[in-house]
């Protein structure tokens, strides 16, 4: 049965062991929330961003790594702080609106929305490209969205286990691909002479790509109105997931440099499948499939933040109220996975997507910016980092954009200026209808 509650308060023909119509149920556990943030930052980027930023920095890759991750952090905390003060779907949408006001959480969940559409679209691709040849690759990316979609809508915990199921593939075949990386390996071609010649914009170009990457903590945050004990799990979960997928692309960046160097590196299409070629070659069916497996895990999980985020833009009226439909046999949003899952196939089917993954990066970093600002103005019992942090975060998030191409800035730009056009119309309209 689907109900629809756009304000998520109780009603009183719901039975007192059933939630309330329009809501969510709280199912997951720490070690669920952490499966979910990490498959979500052991996408398609581990198998691939590395060339791009070792294009901007040579070996300073491994600095922008490290900058990525300390800006990372800064926002993990200050998401984390906020997801447990609020522990319901949106994440920095319903943190913008909550600590300073509704423009700010709409510019938060807009950033979002769009740019994480987009950047399904890429990885269903993606997944196509690693599949099928080149007639049969848009339907097949179709076919992907539309196939992760019907998992989300059978449940979160639904969700998780298959999700589980492809981080721990995908994680099997790192460590060995790392294994046979050192075992033929020269270590001495990590040549950080190119580090300082990349000098500060190349490391910080690197830093803003390789921030996608880290950018899937966040789901946590997006599914909170799902977790058990929400003050003490989205903190752990948070933290854990992200210190694992430092950990992992750190080992996974020195072996890829060791073996490969630099140039080799920034000339490569997957440099994984690049490493495992020259150190062993057997391995190299089973990191493509690594590859394919994480771009799905980490899609699935995109997909079911989506979902909960225009589940909160509905019910803050930032969304047509349709989109906070909730079935209650699987507790799900299910209109909001069903609406945004069709967005992402009419995008793979219609559009070119070169040059999508900077427009993301422009979307997530605005977001993640909002949510800086947003925990900077907590007080009292709510807060539970030092404010520096904060700081760090937004300036680091706002520094970051500033690096990303002057044609990206602008895209993101435009289509914020449009989101905030639309939603300046619709509220005018709203309120001529109420008063009328």
């Amino acid at each position: 049965m689907i109900r629809a509650q756009p304000d998520g308060h109780d009603r009183p023909d719901v039975q007192p062991h059933r939630p309330a119509a329009g809501t969510l149920v709280r199912r997951l556990g720490t070690g669920d929330a952490v499966v979910v943030g990490l498959s979500s930052m052991l996408g398609a980027g581990v198998f691939v961003a590395l060339a791009p930023a070792a294009r901007a920095a040579g070996t300073g890759l491994l600095l922008g790594l490290a900058l990525a991750a300390v800006v990372a952090y800064a926002n993990a905390m200050s998401t984390a702080q906020l997801a447990a003060a609020y522990p319901t779907s949106g994440g920095a949408y319903t943190f913008g609106r909550e600590r300073l006001g509704p423009v700010w959480g709409f510019v938060a969940g807009w950033g979002f929305v769009t740019g994480k559409v987009a950047s399904c679209a890429v990885m269903a691709t993606t997944v196509a490209l690693a599949l099928v040849p080149a007639p049969w690759q848009r339907p097949v990316a179709a076919g992907v969205v539309v196939l992760l979609v019907a998992v989300n809508l059978r449940g979160v915990t639904r969700t998780v286990a298959v999700a589980r199921v492809l981080l721990v593939g995908v994680l099997l075949v790192l460590a060995a691909l790392v294994v046979a990386g050192w075992r033929g390996a020269d270590a001495g071609r990590i040549d950080l002479g190119t580090a300082t010649a990349a000098g500060l914009t190349g490391i910080a170009q690197a830093a803003a790509l390789l921030f996608f990457a880290f950018a899937g903590y966040a789901r946590v945050a997006s599914l909170g109105e799902e977790v058990r004990d929400p003050r003490r799990t989205i903190p752990r979960a948070v933290a854990a997931s992200l210190a694992a997928a430092v950990l992992v692309y750190a080992v996974v960046a020195v072996t890829t440099l060791a073996v490969l160097g630099p140039d080799r590196l920034a000339a490569s299409v997957v440099p994984l499948v690049d490493v495992a070629e020259q150190v062993a070659p057997g391995l190299v069916p089973f990191v493509r499939v690594a590859a394919v497996a994480a771009s799905l895990g980490a899609l699935l999980a995109l997909l079911a933040g989506l979902g909960r985020t225009a589940l909160a833009m509905g019910r803050g009226g930032d969304l047509p109220a349709a989109l906070t439909v909730v079935d209650t046999r699987h507790s799900v949003p299910a209109r909001a996975e069903v609406a945004l899952g069709l967005v992402v196939v009419v995008l793979v089917l219609t559009v070119d997507l070169t040059g999508v993954l900077g427009f993301s990066s422009f979307g997530v970093l605005v977001y993640y910016a909002v949510a800086n600002a947003a925990a900077l103005n907590q007080t009292g019992a709510d807060r539970r980092t030092p404010r520096a942090l904060q700081v760090l975060g937004l300036l680091g998030c706002l520094g970051l954009v500033a690096a990303l191409p002057p044609h990206v800035v602008l895209a993101g730009l435009g289509v914020m200026a449009v989101g905030l056009v639309g939603r300046t119309v619709v509220g005018h309209r709203r309120r001529r209808r109420s008063r009328a």
